[in-house]
């Protein structure tokens, strides 16, 4: 085909690591089913150990379909290699541990998914790694956090469920002074409204269970690797052997070799498949979940039962403008948080609610709902939930793609009920 690069997003996400030819002539890759592969010769498979070659020995090691997915991937962010992996949290743990070593700190913002915030809090600490929480906003506090034992920057493009927006291009630049790599978590903002690698990042992660994959029935993840940081600097001298093996790639490649081949995160064939279905309209998808989250946020600001909204697309929300310059104008996620009075209308007005479903998930077409302080962040200590802004009056809502007048209609009843 003609050659991805010169498409425009919407064109790219559908076409980019098509190869009807070598799948005799179907449109989606075949689902390639096998644990191993055969080689023709003894000196094949050794070359293939090597790394001499990139056939396929091992469904834990790579797989032809997972492989079609990670050219995608990394097509859409613009990186120079990806390694797909069986769910959001494989892909940050792997793309952390392979910067990590014990008595090793890294800089993050507090503004995380849950799981992510008790990897770093918790997990992480029982291997005397220190991670050290800022706001993911104030680029004064992530400065101030840095010392010689950090290794990384960590941020989510969009907070969750917190909503704020970290100036990508300033933190790498941060980052980079300090002779420092910058992981950027892109799920709630896909590579459809924003590219973090161009702006400086030097990685992308992605849950793909979220809107990449787009229907609530497929998990996954992906490391990106942009290719651009010196891994020979002198924080990084455990890297020698990745770079003398892979040059600009030394960093995918540990990822790769060491961590994810031994922790055993590979991705389900089939889940690479259906997540290649999903990416053929995740810029409709997107285009559409984003009009309606402004519509949304519009309807509940305007709510005298909404204490207050929380959305980049707000004009009061304090990173919109940056949000703005940063997504090029296209919108601002399909994710919002607003409060109510208290825990108690959150339930009645969660438990009010026909379309929109009640569970633990988002980027879905379907309209999601959930009270975090009660679910997800329901082990956290209370201390630790006000610092995070997980209030015990905040709802948060993933707005999907259906008639937005269906949608703020249910809400419209669901707060409706709280004035009996």
């Amino acid at each position: 085909m003609h050659n991805s690069d010169d498409y425009r997003f919407a064109t790219k996400v559908i076409h980019a690591g098509q190869r009807p030819d070598d799948w005799e002539g179907a449109t989606h890759p075949p689902i390639c089913q096998s644990a191993s592969h055969r080689h023709p010769t003894a000196e094949n498979l050794s070359d293939t150990f090597g790394g001499k070659n990139k056939d396929h020995i091992y469904m834990r090691l790579t797989n032809p379909t997972n492989r079609v997915l990670e050219e995608k991937l990394n097509a859409l962010e613009e990186g120079r290699g990806a390694v797909s992996m069986s769910s959001g949290m494989a892909a940050i743990t792997n793309a952390c541990m392979a910067l990590l070593r014990a008595g090793d700190e890294f800089v993050c913002g507090n503004s995380l998914f849950m799981s992510t915030y008790l990897l770093f809090a918790n997990v992480f600490k029982k291997y005397d790694i220190k991670a050290r929480f800022v706001e993911s906003t104030d680029l004064d506090a992530i400065r101030n956090a840095i010392n010689d034992k950090t290794r990384f920057i960590y941020l989510e493009t969009i907070g969750n469920p917190k909503m704020d927006v970290p100036d990508l291009a300033a933190t790498a630049k941060l980052a980079h002074d300090h002779g420092l790599p910058l992981l950027v978590d892109n799920t709630l903002a896909t590579p459809y409204l924003c590219r973090p690698l161009t702006l400086g990042a030097d990685v992308v992660i992605h849950s793909t269970t979220k809107y990449l994959s787009g229907h609530g029935a497929a998990t996954g993840g992906v490391v990106i690797d942009g290719g651009n940081f010196d891994w020979q600097s002198g924080r990084f001298a455990d890297f020698k052997p990745f770079v003398d093996r892979k040059g600009p790639l030394a960093y995918l490649d540990k990822v790769w070799r060491e961590h994810h081949i031994n922790f055993g995160t590979t991705m389900a064939p089939q889940h690479a498949f259906l997540t290649m279905i999903g990416l053929d309209t995740l810029a409709l998808r997107m285009e559409r979940h984003m009009a309606n989250t402004q519509k949304v946020a519009t309807f509940l600001y305007e709510r005298p039962e909404v204490q207050w909204v929380r959305y980049p697309g707000l004009a009061g929300h304090p990173n919109h403008e940056l949000a703005n310059r940063q997504f090029g104008g296209k919108g601002y996620g399909g994710v919002l948080a607003f409060g109510l009075k208290d825990q108690a209308e959150c339930f009645r007005f969660i438990n009010s609610l026909k379309l929109v479903y009640h569970l633990a998930n988002l980027g879905d077409c379907k309209s999601l709902v959930i009270h975090p302080a009660s679910s997800q962040y329901l082990s956290f200590p209370a201390a630790t939930r006000e610092d995070l802004l997980i209030t015990s009056d905040l709802v948060r809502l993933s707005v999907g793609i259906e008639a937005v007048e269906d949608i703020t209609a249910d809400l419209a009843q669901a707060l409706d009920n709280l004035q009996d």
